[in-house]
């Protein structure tokens, strides 16, 4: 059978260890922008997903679920504005060091970084026209995963989009190669061929609670979807 017949929920990332090496954590978060804007796809998704969504809402915002460099959030930002679109980002991840990282870097226009989780804003009673997450589904177990998805439900007005990776053995070579020149820089190769390994495949998630479909998402993305009701946010 094919090592990636199924997932690898056993391995662990390096990342994940709360005692991992601080400065190789750090590494990783400022090389997650070059390779989130290579292979993840958040261009596309702003064009196609995002803004005919926010563009149509009078106070237009969107809450990031585990923000980790805190690039995505700054990159939907800086589109919005562009295109005329005055987005509120809250992004929100529960690992001190995330919020550490970013407090120490230049502080973006409008985003707002915090130490949370989406249930924390769930108990405040947010609500925000689009919720969104990157690489955050392999992480998690199937009980963190349901609760994710609740928490998405009752915080979009509009869609939860989660994007992450779909696992294949064409992706995890890809990545391997493509990456191996940063084998000893930071967690970003050792850490992402795990993540590959530990990511669902569509057909993994196909009902995994009403409302939510996946799809794929060239060439090796894996998208999980609610479209909630046009409510205004």
């Amino acid at each position: 059978m094919s090592r990636f017949a199924h997932r690898d929920t056993e391995v662990v990332e390096l990342m994940d260890d709360p005692a991992c090496d601080l400065a190789l954590l750090e590494r990783t978060y400022a090389q997650f922008r070059v390779v989130n804007r290579l292979v993840s796809g958040w261009r596309r998704l702003w064009a196609r997903e995002l803004a005919p969504v926010l563009a149509t809402s009078p106070r237009p915002s969107l809450l990031d679920v585990g923000f980790g460099g805190g690039d995505v959030a700054v990159d939907l930002a800086a589109w919005a504005r562009r295109d005329g679109i005055p987005l509120e980002v809250t992004a929100v991840d529960p690992d001190p060091r995330a919020t550490a990282y970013v407090a120490r870097r230049p502080r973006p226009d409008g985003v707002t970084f915090r130490q949370a989780t989406s249930h924390d804003l769930v108990e405040e009673g947010r609500r925000f026209d689009v919720v969104v997450s990157n690489h955050v589904l392999h992480h998690l177990d199937d009980d963190a995963l349901q609760q994710l998805l609740a928490d998405g439900e009752r915080l979009a007005t509009r869609l939860a989009l989660h994007n992450d990776l779909r696992r294949s053995r064409l992706a995890h070579g890809a990545y391997g190669v493509a990456t191996a020149p940063l084998a000893r820089t930071s967690f970003l190769r050792t850490d992402g061929l795990r993540s590959i390994r530990r990511s669902h495949a569509p057909a993994e998630l196909a009902g995994v609670r009403p409302g939510w479909r996946a799809e794929p998402f060239p060439p090796f993305r894996l998208l999980l979807r609610h479209d909630a009701p046009g409510e205004a946010g």
